[in-house]
């Protein structure tokens, strides 16, 4: 390869493909984030089944919007279901009706908002950084750990990227409109309103506060004039307030005496944010831990997070003065990620909260690495992107040994070991969405040994390519090994999170239930609702709960539509004496609510297991 050749810009490789124009490089760069998104987040949509708790509990929502015909008052296990907005119910609902009913349909709306996401971020960084920058930013979010690792489970926090990208987006376009047009305006207003029917107050609170605190620091608050507001603000309120009044109205007033509008805004909004929520039930991350798992999401780009941060020091100095385009952008991009942060530094938290600052991150540093490309070999750019692969490269080498370590002293499991046999519960950090993650032993890494080798092979391999390839002044190549480096970084997850899926989920349980289920027979879950989901999902039957209302289910029950579907120890011992068939769902290997009282083992899967009162054949 010649000299000229090698330090070919991604642009200038784009180009050669595409022809000179522009157009022609946005359709290439289009194609190919498409391609690379079909190739990690569609391959991975048919399995595993449904989780318990956040997947089935939330599809179940959703199925129950159809069967119902009730797109206004969300039902699960037939109790109301007020505490979330509805976007991400409706558009799984959607997907049921003209799909089916299936593990791939419920996971497809959100797949698609990913696709949404990355072209919208395509967009926002070609405005802000030209057609390359726009395409590294993309790439940059879509070969993320953090959103491929949250886009496992149906949790609504990708969307929220995604309404925010296309609310700054129409943003820094009315910056750049003189003035600027009604689209621009009516957009910005439009994701928005997306955002609060997909999260409620934060939807427009994000918003809001980033764009306010950008207009404060660059002196231009006299830019919200040109924003048409009066028209701008119908239609937020044309989008948003629809539901919410129905939904109050058909939500009036519950057994403890507050309606829909004091639960759905005060209790789930505000007393959740002070941790004051009724009932309580979520654990929250350290908030140093928080902080550096925003730039852990960004794994492996987060390697050039501080070249990006330095451009936006930068843009902070020229505040007052005239900012171009691309400090505009630096800037704006530096806030937003800023902005979610701190709002979330003082609440309650889980890992994933940060997920929609990931977008602004990524086209921090998808600006940076288009930069990078077309400067030359000599320039400070170049020489900077060589020290962050090798350091890169070291921090694989440190993994790659501790996973050989690993691996070493892992033994694969004996015939007939299942994977929660090798667990040591945790359940006290259940609270945390991988808290079960927590469990792992270096017994039960024996059964994870095939992913875990092709993992870190593939890190020290990929990171090793990108140094080179950077040395050699290739830095698009040495993007290029990355990327595959994540796509098989990403296989290797996929095929652990099926291996583990047993634990998380209660299919294989529910299975045996409709083999054996008979008109009349019963389900019961002991525990609460979320802990067993999955049997109401795929069974389409009504569980019985040996627990108190609680956690999801807690508002709902205070209906007196409510369906009787919570057991006392005494009415469970009525049942279980009785002539119908009881198929009782339970983690505990010998639970309490059965002592004195035959029991027959129907099926055992992950740690759980279904007992009936009464044997039954097959």
């Amino acid at each position: 390869m010649s000299p000229s050749s090698a330090s070919q810009s991604p642009a200038t490789t784009l180009s050669s493909i595409a022809g000179t124009s522009r157009k022609g490089v946005t359709l290439v760069s289009i194609v190919i984030i498409v391609l690379l998104w079909a190739a990690t987040y569609v391959a991975a949509m048919f399995t595993p089944p449904l989780l318990d708790d956040v997947d089935s509990l939330h599809a179940e929502a959703a199925r129950e919007i159809l069967q119902r015909h009730d797109w206004v008052t969300l039902h699960t296990n037939g109790i109301r279901y007020l505490e979330k907005a509805p976007l991400m119910y409706w558009a799984i609902a959607a997907s049921y009706h003209f799909c089916g009913l299936h593990d791939w349909s419920t996971r497809l709306p959100l797949v698609l908002g990913v696709l949404a996401l990355l072209l919208a971020t395509y967009a926002l960084g070609k405005l802000a950084y030209g057609d390359i920058g726009g395409f590294w930013s993309a790439i940059v979010l879509g070969t993320s750990i953090g959103p491929y690792l949250f886009t496992r489970f149906q949790i609504p926090d990708v969307l929220i990227g995604l309404w925010l990208t296309l609310g700054i987006y129409f943003f820094l376009r009315s910056l750049q409109e003189q003035p600027p047009s009604r689209l621009t305006c009516w957009g910005f207003a439009s994701s928005c309103a997306l955002n609060v029917l997909t999260k409620s107050l934060i939807g427009l609170v994000f918003p809001v506060a980033i764009v306010g605190l950008y207009l404060m620091l660059t002196g231009n608050l006299r830019h919200v004039r040109r924003m048409r507001p009066v028209s701008s603000t119908l239609v937020f309120l044309g989008i948003s307030v629809p539901w919410h009044v129905l939904a109050a109205v058909r939500n009036p007033t519950s057994g403890i005496g507050h309606g829909f509008l004091w639960f759905y805004f005060v209790n789930e909004q505000f007393l959740r944010y002070l941790n004051k929520r009724i009932p309580p039930g979520y654990d929250t991350v350290p908030l140093l831990i928080f902080w550096a798992l925003l730039v852990v999401w960004l794994v492996p780009w987060a390697i050039f997070l501080p070249q990006a941060l330095r451009e936006v020091g930068r843009s902070w100095r020229k505040l007052r003065a005239r900012l171009e385009r691309r400090e505009q952008a630096n800037l704006l991009f530096a806030i937003w990620a800023v902005v979610i942060v701190v709002f979330f530094s003082f609440s309650t938290r889980q890992e994933y909260y940060t997920l929609p600052a990931l977008p602004a991150l990524a086209l921090l540093v998808g600006g940076w690495l288009g930069r990078e490309g077309a400067a030359s070999s000599t320039s400070a750019e170049r020489r900077s992107g060589r020290r962050s692969a090798a350091i890169l490269l070291m921090i694989s080498a440190v993994i790659f040994v501790a996973g050989a370590g690993l691996l070493i002293f892992s033994r694969p499991p004996g015939p007939g070991v299942e994977l929660a046999d090798l667990l040591k519960k945790n359940s006290a950090e259940y609270n945390l969405s991988m808290g079960h993650f927590l469990d792992l032993t270096p017994q039960a890494l024996g059964m994870f040994r095939i992913p875990l080798a092709t993992a870190v092979l593939s890190l020290l391999l990929g990171a090793g390519a990108n140094w080179v390839l950077r040395r050699r002044q290739q830095p698009a190549a040495g993007n290029a090994a990355l990327i595959l480096m994540m796509v098989v970084l990403f296989v290797c997850i996929h095929s652990a999170f099926v291996t583990f899926s047993p634990i998380l989920s209660s299919h294989r349980l529910a299975q045996a239930i409709q083999r054996h289920y008979r008109p009349g027979d019963i389900i019961v879950v002991d525990g609460e609702y979320h802990q067993a989901s999955t049997l109401n999902f795929y069974t389409g039957l009504p569980l019985l709960i040996l627990h108190e209302p609680s956690g999801n289910l807690w508002y709902g029950s205070k209906f007196p539509d409510t369906p009787r579907v919570f057991l006392t120890q005494s009415g469970f011992e009525s049942l279980w004496s009785g002539p119908a068939a009881v198929f009782l769902w339970t983690d505990q290997d010998d639970p309490a609510e059965l002592h004195g009282m035959g029991r027959y083992l129907l099926a055992h899967s992950g740690g759980k297991s279904v007992l009936t009162n009464h044997p039954v054949s097959g």
